[in-house]
């Protein structure tokens, strides 16, 4: 892997966390081809909170997975700290995945029959750490969440807050320089909704770690600190 990627960005050099410049995305072909991107052009600096919002077919969810690397461009670039992600091998981009960004997503992605310790220990036994590592991590990350006491609790035992909680422990676990969160109340009522976007607000104030926030919710957008909206593969809007 492009070893810029795993140190700091060299000193003097200023270059935003994300830069997309011109980014298309286009699935199919001829008088089928869908355009689910229209020449993008987007920077998000370190320690921004950004809500990303636009009705279903308007691009974000697939701006969001250009971003985390699970999806590529058509044309255009993608920069992360610099390096341009779109000459990275697919084991790289998993790289990049696995030390730099953290996902919370509306449905928790919880593996059902595991303690909620084991699911945020998961992406520590990817990076190959040790066990006694991991634990210790997984524990620091579950109390930051404010579930102390619940590690042994699977997510059928939790609610959907708590269970949400432990996803973004999960995210958090490895200390990522992102946090890419797609819809991460979509599934909770208000008041657990308020709690989450409180925590992530947290987590972007004393942490710094920048988040990318999509949401159709305007009262939960108005936790970030700048709203992009998009409209048939374009951005609409940059608040």
């Amino acid at each position: 892997m492009n070893e810029r990627l795993l140190q700091a960005v060299e000193p003097g050099a200023q270059v935003p966390l994300i830069e997309l410049s011109g980014i298309t995305k286009t699935y199919g072909y001829g008088q089928s081809a869908l355009h689910a991107l229209r020449d993008v052009d987007l920077r998000i600096e370190e320690g921004d909170f950004m809500a990303v919002m636009g009705p279903s077919g308007s691009g974000k969810s697939t701006c969001m997975n250009v971003l985390g690397g699970l999806d590529t461009p058509t044309s255009g670039s993608y920069r992360f700290k610099g390096v341009e992600v779109g000459g990275l091998s697919r084991d790289q981009r998993a790289r990049l995945r696995r030390h730099y960004l953290g996902f919370v997503f509306q449905g928790f992605n919880l593996l059902k029959r595991t303690s909620a310790l084991e699911n945020v220990e998961l992406p520590l036994i990817y990076r190959k750490l040790p066990a006694a590592t991991r634990r210790e991590m997984a524990l620091k990350a579950i109390e930051t969440v404010g579930l102390k006491g619940w590690e042994r609790h699977t997510p059928g035992e939790l609610s959907g807050g708590q269970q949400q909680r432990v996803a973004i422990a999960r995210a958090i676990v490895t200390e990522p320089a992102v946090l890419l969160a797609d819809e991460p109340t979509g599934n909770l009522d208000s008041a657990r909704s308020r709690e989450i976007m409180e925590l992530l607000c947290e987590f972007n104030r004393n942490r710094g770690i920048t988040i990318v926030m999509v949401t159709h919710e305007p009262d939960m957008a108005r936790y970030a600190g700048r709203t992009v909206r998009f409209m048939d593969g374009v951005i609409q809007s940059q608040d």
